[in-house]
C-alpha cells in the first residue's frame, strides 16, 4: 500500500520524485525556478528547500548553489547508507532512541544541577561551531555526549548500558541528519530548546523536546515512522 504523504513537503516531494521517474523531468535536465515550483505546487519556498534536499540525499536531484537543480537520476539511490543494517535497521534505532530518551529527559529534569546545565552550555556552543565548520564527525561525538549525559543525569543504569554498548550505532544515527546541508544546524536549535526545558526543571517539556528532536532527526535522515503525537 503506497504511503500518503502527510505533509506538503512530502506532497511535493512525492510529486517531484514522481515527474523525475516518469521522464517529466529527465535526467540532466534543469527543473523549473523554486519560485516557479514552490506556486505551482502551493508550497512555501522554505519546505520547498527542503523537499528538494530530501530528493538530493535520495540521489535523484543535484542541487548547484547559484547555478539550479538538476535531475541526476531517475532512481532512488542508497545516498548515505546505513552502515548498521545488519545489527538494527534505522527506522527501528530511532524508535529505540524515541522510546527511551523521553523517558531519561524527563527524569534528568528532575535531577539535573546547576554544573550540569553549565556544561551542557558548552557542549551546544561547541557543536554550533562544529556543524557551521561542516565537522561531522566532532558533531556527531558533541551530540552523542549531549544525549549520554542526560542518560546519566536521569540515573537509570539499565538504559545507560543499552545506549553505550550501541554507542557506534548512536553516534551514527546522530550523524545520519547532518547530511541535509540546509538543515545542519536544525540539530543545535533542537538542542538548545531540550536545554532551555531542562533549565526550567520541567520534566513533561525536556521529554517533549527531546522526543521532537528525535523524530525531526529521523526525517531528516528520510526515516517515518509513528509517534503517540502523530
Amino acid at each position: 500500500m503506497k504511503n500518503v504523504p502527510h505533509t506538503v513537503t512530502d506532497a511535493a516531494i512525492a510529486t517531484i520524485r514522481e515527474r523525475i521517474e516518469g521522464g517529466a523531468y529527465p535526467v540532466g535536465s534543469l527543473l523549473p525556478a523554486q519560485r516557479q515550483l514552490s506556486e505551482e505546487l502551493e508550497i512555501s519556498r522554505a519546505s520547498l528547500r527542503e523537499a528538494l534536499s530530501t530528493l538530493e540525499a535520495l540521489g535523484l536531484l543535484t542541487i548547484r548553489p547559484g547555478k539550479g537543480v538538476y535531475v541526476e537520476s531517475a532512481q532512488a539511490s542508497a545516498g548515505h547508507p546505513w552502515r548498521f543494517a545488519d545489527q538494527s535497521s534505522l527506522p527501528d534505532t530511532y524508535q529505540m532512541r524515541f522510546a527511551l530518551e523521553g523517558f531519561v529527559a524527563r527524569m534528568a529534569a528532575l535531577a539535573i544541577s546547576d554544573s550540569d546545565i553549565d556544561w551542557f552550555e558548552d557542549n551546544i556552543a561547541a557543536l554550533h561551531g562544529a556543524l557551521v565548520a561542516a565537522e561531522l564527525d566532532e558533531a556527531a561525538q558533541l551530540d552523542f555526549d549531549f544525549h549520554m549525559r542526560i542518560v546519566s543525569i536521569a540515573g537509570n543504569a539499565a538504559i545507560e548500558s543499552i545506549l553505550r554498548s550501541s554507542a557506534d550505532i548512536m553516534k551514527e544515527s546522530q550523524r545520519m541528519p547532518f547530511y541535509r546541508r540546509e538543515l545542519v544546524l536544525t540539530t543545535w536549535h533542537e538542542h538548545r530548546a531540550i536545554l532551555d526545558a531542562l533549565k526550567a526543571r520541567n520534566p513533561e517539556a525536556a521529554g517533549k523536546a527531546i522526543e521532537t528532536h528525535i523524530s525531526n532527526a529521523a526525517q531528516r535522515a528520510g526515516v517515518y515512522f509513528p509517534t503517540p503525537r502523530s
